[in-house]
């Protein structure tokens, strides 16, 4: 009887992580209510003029001021941009939902908004996730959905500006900041797309490859 009960357990085990790595749209919803609307008080990045909360398993490609590319231990890459001109001057998102995406959303929670929205390119999935003026981007296969959008919805939910930092960055006395930099908000500010990164960074990584492996003839 114990030995059935044991072998029970596993098999509900197995059958409940098969159902949580594939999200359907309902799931995915629900799950990202869930995080997002839980409030956060942990913080372990400071920048100048916001800080937020890497979760344990991301780690640091590269990074600047307020443009960072993150790294899960699945070797997927998120592209996080925090965009504090928009913030600053409060400007208002005005995404509207994509009927022929796999899952396309407007997001408000805790008195914070945004939207995702995730495309399915080439048998992956294409991730935009904007929340609190910030946004994230990654493209994942379909059995990673869950833990990226996990480790999206912790880091965007965690953000918190300085608002006195950002006065003194940006006011309006800062007549030479750029504000064209940061504009995560504005339709036609992006002058690549994320896919066109990857591609390149695919390109240049196949390149280095060979060189890697040139025979100098001369020897």
């Amino acid at each position: 009887m114990k030995r059935l009960i044991v072998l029970l357990s596993i098999v509900t085990i197995l059958v409940t992580g098969c159902s949580i790595n594939k999200l359907d749209n309902n799931d995915i919803g629900k799950n990202i209510k869930t995080l997002m609307s839980e409030k956060n008080k942990l913080y372990n990045v400071n920048y100048e003029g916001y800080k937020y909360y890497l979760p344990k398993g991301l780690g640091f490609l590269d990074k600047d001021d307020y443009n960072s590319v993150l790294k899960d231990r699945k070797n997927n890459k998120y592209y996080l941009y925090v965009d504090i001109i928009s913030y600053y001057h409060k400007v208002e998102n005005d995404y509207e939902v994509k009927n022929d995406s796999h899952y396309s959303k407007r997001l408000d929670y805790n008195g914070k908004n945004g939207y995702i929205q995730i495309d399915e390119v080439d048998g992956k999935y294409f991730i935009q996730f904007v929340y609190n003026y910030a946004k994230m981007e990654a493209y994942v296969k379909e059995e990673e959905l869950v833990d990226v959008i996990t480790n999206m919805c912790l880091v965007l939910r965690s953000i918190k500006y300085n608002n006195v930092v950002l006065e003194s960055l940006i006011g309006e006395n800062k007549l030479n900041y750029k504000e064209e930099d940061y504009t995560l908000f504005k339709a036609d500010s992006s002058k690549e797309s994320f896919l066109d990164v990857v591609e390149r960074e695919e390109t240049e990584k196949y390149k280095k490859d060979l060189e890697d492996e040139k025979i100098d003839l001369n020897d």
